[in-house]
Formats: C-alpha cells, sequence, structure tokens
C-alpha cells in the first residue's frame, strides 16, 4: 500500500514538472516571436515571418531639380469606424519645391480691405508719393466756384528787375532766377488731403464755414465741400475766415504784411482770425504739398496748383518756390 502511494506521489510530481517544462519553453518561444503556442495542453510548431526587403540605401532627389510626389488624394476612415473622408494634397505638377521653396499661396491672400475706418472710400485717390506728377482721382468733384483763389494779387512793391519769361502770348514775371529742382510734395500728416481727395465722414473737430451762401466744413487747414454722400477735398476759398490755424503754418513776407502758408492756402491776420486770401506774386514758399503738377512751358517746367503757377528758384542756397506773375503778352 505504500510503494502505491510513493509511485502515485512521483508520477504526479513527473507531471507537475513536466508541466512547468512545457510552460517554460511556451513563454520562451512566445518572447523569441517564434510563435510556440499552447492549445489546451497541445503545443503548436512555431511559424516563421516573411523577410522583408528593404534598401540598402535610401536615394533622395535633387535639391534643384526633382520635386516631391504625393498621391492626389489620402483616403482616412471616418469618425464612425466606416466610410471614407478624402483631403485632397498637390497632385506631382504643384509648385511645392525643395530646392528654391517657391509656394503657391495665391489661394492664402487676405483681403485685408475693412470698411468701418474713418475716411473709408478713398480708392483712386491714394496718392503715390515716389512720383513728381501726382495723378488724382477728381471724379467725386463737385461744381464750386474754387477758381477764386486760383487769381494771383500783384504785387506793386516788388519791381521786376529781369525780363519775363514770354511763351504762347503770355509773360511769366519772377523777382527770382529760374532754379530747376524736381518736384517733391511736403507731407503735412495724415489728417492733410490735397484737393479732390474724398472722404466718407468727417472728424468731430471739422467746422462749418459759410462763404457767400456756400457752406464749407474746415478741418486742421483742410478745407471740404459735401460731395456724393461724403465730402471732398477742395481750395480754400477766399473770405473763409477760422479762429485758428495749424501751428506749422510758415510765416511769409508778400511785401506788405505777412501771410500764413500752410498746405498751398494763405492766410491773413484779421483781428483775432484767420482769412483766406489769394496768393500774391513774387511770395517766396518753402514747400508744395501734394495735389500739383508738373507742367512745362518752353523751356521752363513750373508746378501747378489750380490756375497758379510756382516757380522753382534757389534763395539762401535753398530750393523754394515763387508764386508767377501771368499776364498776356499784349
Amino acid at each position: 500500500m505504500k510503494s502505491i502511494k510513493i509511485i502515485l506521489r512521483k508520477i504526479a510530481l513527473v507531471c507537475l514538472m513536466g508541466s512547468f517544462f512545457l510552460i517554460s519553453i511556451d513563454s520562451i518561444a512566445q518572447r523569441h516571436g517564434g510563435g510556440a503556442h499552447r492549445g489546451g495542453n497541445m503545443a503548436r510548431p512555431a511559424q516563421s515571418r516573411p523577410a522583408q526587403a528593404r534598401p540598402a540605401t535610401h536615394t533622395r532627389p535633387a535639391s534643384n531639380e526633382s520635386t516631391i510626389k504625393r498621391p492626389a488624394t489620402t483616403t482616412r476612415p471616418g469618425s464612425g469606424g466606416t466610410g471614407t473622408n478624402k483631403i485632397t494634397r498637390p497632385s506631382t505638377g504643384s509648385n511645392s519645391k525643395i530646392g528654391d521653396r517657391t509656394n503657391n499661396r495665391n489661394s492664402n491672400t487676405v483681403n485685408r480691405n475693412k470698411t468701418g475706418n474713418r475716411n473709408t472710400n478713398i480708392s483712386g485717390n491714394t496718392v503715390n508719393r515716389n512720383r513728381n506728377n501726382v495723378n488724382i482721382d477728381r471724379s467725386r468733384d463737385i461744381n464750386i466756384h474754387n477758381n477764386r483763389n486760383t487769381v494771383v494779387r500783384r504785387n506793386n512793391v516788388i519791381v521786376y528787375n529781369r525780363p519775363p519769361y514770354r511763351y504762347g502770348g503770355y509773360r511769366y514775371n519772377t523777382f527770382h532766377p529760374y532754379y530747376f529742382h524736381p518736384y517733391h510734395p511736403f507731407y503735412y500728416g495724415p489728417v492733410w488731403h490735397p484737393w479732390g481727395f474724398f472722404v466718407a465722414t468727417l472728424a468731430v473737430t471739422a467746422i462749418v464755414v459759410s462763404v457767400e451762401s456756400t457752406q464749407y466744413h474746415y478741418d486742421q487747414g483742410v478745407w471740404y465741400a459735401p460731395s456724393n454722400g461724403g465730402y471732398t477735398a477742395v481750395p480754400a476759398p477766399v473770405g473763409g475766415t477760422v479762429n485758428n490755424i495749424p501751428s506749422g503754418a510758415e510765416t511769409v513776407n508778400t511785401g506788405t504784411v505777412n501771410n500764413y502758408y500752410y498746405g498751398g492756402t494763405y492766410y491773413e491776420k484779421d483781428g483775432s482770425s484767420y482769412k483766406v486770401v489769394p496768393p500774391t506774386a513774387g511770395t517766396v514758399v518753402d514747400n508744395l504739398p501734394e495735389g500739383g503738377e508738373e507742367v512745362t512751358i518752353g523751356d521752363v517746367k513750373y508746378v501747378k496748383f489750380g490756375e497758379t503757377y510756382y516757380q522753382p528758384v534757389q534763395v539762401d542756397g535753398k530750393s523754394k518756390y515763387e508764386v508767377v506773375l501771368v499776364e498776356e503778352d499784349k
């Protein structure tokens, strides 16, 4: 009886050791990828994987000639695990290059033309400061008698000791000799606008000035008239009176009284206010604003504002402009 128990114990011990041995072999096979799996108590033969061939070297396209080839479309699964979402990518003929990194950005152009700003509608009125001849869109101009302020007052104090320049039946009288220098418009700041400039709204600082039953709006040296749902910058009307002029106004001597010059407009002190007056012949100014036009008359090139001609001159070594007295040559 005892010998039978001993034999059974030995058999159980051998079975237990055999089970541990099989489990160890299966575990080692799984770790090494040999494919040994247990199916119940049976061991299956290892399954070998096919070897994957990889190229020894990777060839990349030349940086200055080849282009990156991508599939036209890439398919990805939908959010619910079914269906497909297509993502369109550039074809092989796109402009993306490695060498010169040329990117086609035509579709990314941002339109920055926003509305709602002050002085919104300014299309066509932008002045190109890189050119001497300034082209201003006056399509919105209204019919106002602004020629009153283009008449040049004769200066009875100045004696012209030089003969006038004659051309086309007119005499062009100046006190200083002609000294050509290119017309470079002077920049008076962002609130100043040349004649013909259109704005949709005016600042709260603008005031209304009536001149001979016509209403104008004045703001920081610029005169406006109502026009097509907005306001157009116009020549300052002669006789228009304001209490203040910009601090940057230039004092000029006409030979009799001092005038105050700002942005192409002349003012005279009238009590506690300032009155717009025509330019006086022989008056010399340091700068001319935007809106002038270079015109060639014979051999002389003038700068013209309205009907007023300015001759380039040199005074004390500085380039300036003199108001020309134009008379019919009878």
